[in-house]
């Protein structure tokens, strides 16, 4: 897999880069990993509703074919996109997933913080109260308490085109998570976001992209 760490980039034209990349592709196209950072902007996926969207305060909103509901990118936040042949992979779509969210899992432990999956809700969280520890989660609670306790440190939304696959996963490392309250992140009610700094951890955008990309290039190289 080709690893390619673009830096900041603007949303519109990167998603525009990977559909035109995903249409041109061959069976001897060679997979890539695209490593990103956006300017201030909210995403909005092909399920999204527009009541998710609290308040933008001029932030743009931008429509986007990728899985999933509203969420936020920004500074500080490392957004990785997997350009990726399943079917020559040997792969369908659910483990695609799964091993992107195991690659985010082992980033967070190389910092020494445990990540955690909730059933039904991809992307990563943590535990607010003990992000270090390593107990198994048990949650989330059901109806009004869903999601108490957690934070949401990374997020999920992926688009697949004649098994070939683009968009990705954002995880957030030291950003203004502000934006994040004019949001119901990912359609759920009162989902706290955080980032790594806010959990304790200092590092930095540069480290966090080396990390993840050589975690998911593992996952999708055969």
């Amino acid at each position: 897999m080709k690893i390619l760490t673009l830096g900041r980039q603007p949303y519109a034209g990167t998603v525009d880069a990977m559909r035109a990349f995903t249409e041109a592709r061959t069976t001897d196209t060679p997979d890539e990993l695209w490593l990103v950072e956006h300017e201030p902007v909210y995403t909005q996926g092909i399920a999204g509703k527009p009541e998710h969207l609290l308040h933008a305060d001029g932030i743009p909103v931008v429509a986007t074919n990728r899985g999933g509901q509203v969420t936020y990118h920004g500074p500080g936040q490392v957004v990785a996109y997997p350009l990726v042949d399943l079917k020559r992979l040997g792969i369908y779509v659910k483990e695609f997933v799964y091993r992107i969210e195991d690659a985010v899992l082992r980033v967070l432990a190389d910092h020494g913080v445990t990540g955690h999956r909730v059933a039904g809700a991809p992307g990563i969280y943590v535990k607010l109260d003990d992000p270090f520890g390593h107990a198994a989660l048990t949650g989330p609670m059901p109806g009004a308490d869903a999601f108490r306790g957690l934070g949401k440190v990374a997020a999920l939304g992926i688009k697949v085109s004649r098994h070939c696959t683009y968009h990705g996963v954002a995880l957030n490392v030291a950003m203004d998570l502000r934006p994040f309250l004019g949001i119901n992140p990912c359609g759920y009610s009162g989902l706290q976001t955080v980032d790594l700094a806010k959990i304790g951890v200092s590092t930095d955008w540069s480290t966090v992209a080396g990390q993840l990309g050589k975690r998911l290039a593992a996952q999708f190289t055969r």
